[in-house]
């Protein structure tokens, strides 16, 4: 039987709530604000957006990131997959076993401070033999799929350990190649793991700043860096209209994913 829950727990989960939107709430608020310091209110204006979408700076910076985040998920989705499958179904011995767990999942736990210092050490040692290491889009492609890779193999490993390792001799006992048996068999069910892994990536890659600080050139800037830079300067009403642009994209898209999903469950009932 349901039971209702205390005074103090409602009260506490009504004021997380508030922590976590009343920030947001604001910053669309500034984001409207004709008084560009925004300590005052000086009336409505959507000034500060239009000023945004004529900066070609932003447009850069919000390209690079585009590109940065999908060639770089592409990639860690795909080597991260095949990673994944070669740790789970080969038969490896226990300790050869744990040494790729515990290789996995170091990258994880370990500070983006030092995984971009190892990162620069490493493309400054590459730069002595080859010039196309230079700090740009490709060092930046390569360090995201180096912290990428390890969050996709732990997914898509995750799904793996619910699907059952006889399928594949049972779809072969119904004269399926291995080929076809993984193709109709395996990836159809490790699809949504797949799919989870390349948007936990895509995210993650969107929202990298100390990584991208340390290897990224002066023609490679992303939209944290710009952000970051134009801090500098003051909090400016253009960066509170990109922010709010941002959680406005970010929410549809939760909402569109919520309607899908109720969508599909509704579907099954009937």
């Amino acid at each position: 039987m349901y039971k209702k829950s205390s005074p103090l727990v409602i009260i506490l989960s009504y004021v997380g709530i508030a922590l976590l939107y009343i920030p947001l709430l604001f910053i669309a608020l500034f984001s409207v604000n004709a008084n560009r310091h925004g300590q005052t209110w000086g009336g409505f204006s959507f000034d500060w957006y239009i000023k945004l979408f004529s900066n070609e700076l932003v447009g850069q910076a919000t390209l690079n990131s585009i590109i940065l985040a999908v060639v770089s998920t592409i990639i860690a989705t795909l080597f991260g997959t095949l990673l994944a499958i070669g740790i789970h179904r080969t038969p490896w011995n226990k300790k050869i076993r744990s040494f790729f767990d515990y290789s996995i999942n170091i990258p994880v736990v370990t500070p983006d401070i030092l995984m971009a210092i190892a990162l620069v050490t490493v493309f400054g040692l590459f730069r002595t033999f080859l010039s196309c290491f230079e700090p740009g889009m490709l060092t930046l492609i390569i360090s995201h799929v180096v912290f990428q890779l390890s969050f996709v193999v732990l997914v898509v490993l995750s799904r793996l350990a619910s699907i059952p390792k006889d399928q594949i001799e049972a779809a072969r006992d119904l004269y399926a190649s291995t080929s076809g048996a993984w193709f109709r068999v395996i990836l159809p069910q490790l699809f949504t793991g797949i799919i989870a892994g390349a948007l936990l990536a895509f995210t993650l890659s969107l929202d990298d700043f100390i990584i991208s600080f340390f290897v990224s050139g002066p023609t490679s800037q992303t939209l944290p860096l710009y952000i970051y830079g134009s801090l500098k300067r003051g909090v400016s009403p253009e960066i509170h209209a990109l922010s709010t642009l941002i959680i406005s994209l970010t929410l549809i898209v939760m909402l569109l994913v919520l309607f899908n999903n109720q969508k599909k469950s509704k579907g099954k009932d009937k």
